[in-house]
């Protein structure tokens, strides 16, 4: 499923504040990620994290200033945060641990020496992240209404072009593919097991977002019939 963009919708956000909104939402969030990673590996010589660091940071600072300039109502979706149902509030804290694990033992593994990832698996990992982070812009090329909580307004549109022409939730086929692999590309095996925890929680999120669609969004029903995958074309 994807949504039509609604133009007016963007002549009603204010850019400048928008930006210093994103601004100030997201340099935090990279300075903490640094804060973790290195202090739990107790070193700065961690070139995998400033690797991972920099495959996050570049083109999300493209995609920040692509919104402001081409979206800008996508993007104040994106800065939202507080699920209006409690279910999709539990769901988001369940994930939450698993990727907040995923993202503290590699430090730990780096200092302490549980495993070793070669280089070129680390590359090839930081790829996949990549590969990821594009699916998703791509989304937001596609859909102008991909909130980051589970919301329906009145101006959605049901469509399927792009990458929803092959599964009804190609977002988070792109969250999957990053955070699954973010262990390997941090130079961590043992992460990877609690990197996994992200798909039930997915797979939970998913089944309540799409009775929410359902429900209220017009035309939703017909594109289950349409596009009868979630994740993975023949499987789910």
């Amino acid at each position: 499923m994807t949504i039509e963009r609604n133009e007016r919708e963007d002549q009603g956000v204010d850019r400048r504040r928008l930006g210093k909104a994103a601004v100030a939402r997201f340099a935090p969030a990279f300075l903490v990620l640094g804060a973790v990673f290195f202090g739990t590996a107790g070193t700065l010589s961690y070139w995998q994290a400033w690797a991972y660091i920099g495959v996050l940071l570049v083109p999300m600072t493209f995609i920040l200033a692509y919104l402001i300039r081409r979206d800008p109502a996508l993007l104040e979706r994106r800065l939202r945060t507080k699920e209006k149902k409690k279910e999709q509030g539990f769901i988001v804290g369940f994930s939450s641990v698993s990727m907040l694990a995923a993202l503290i033992l590699p430090g730990l593994d780096r200092r302490l020496g549980w495993s070793s990832v070669p280089p070129a698996v680390v590359v090839a990992a930081l790829i996949v992240v990549l590969a990821g982070y594009g699916l998703i812009a791509r989304v937001f090329k596609e859909n102008s209404y991909a909130s980051r909580i589970v919301e329906v307004a009145s101006s959605q549109r049901v469509i399927d072009t792009g990458p929803y022409r092959v599964v009804r939730h190609p977002m988070y086929v792109g969250v999957i593919l990053m955070y699954v692999v973010t262990p390997l590309a941090l130079g961590s095996v043992w992460a990877v097991l609690p990197a996994f925890g992200i798909v039930p929680g997915i797979v939970m999120r998913i089944r309540s977002e799409e009775k929410a669609l359902a429900a209220e969004l017009a035309g939703y029903r017909d594109d289950l019939e349409q596009v009868r995958f979630r994740l993975i074309p023949g499987v789910w």
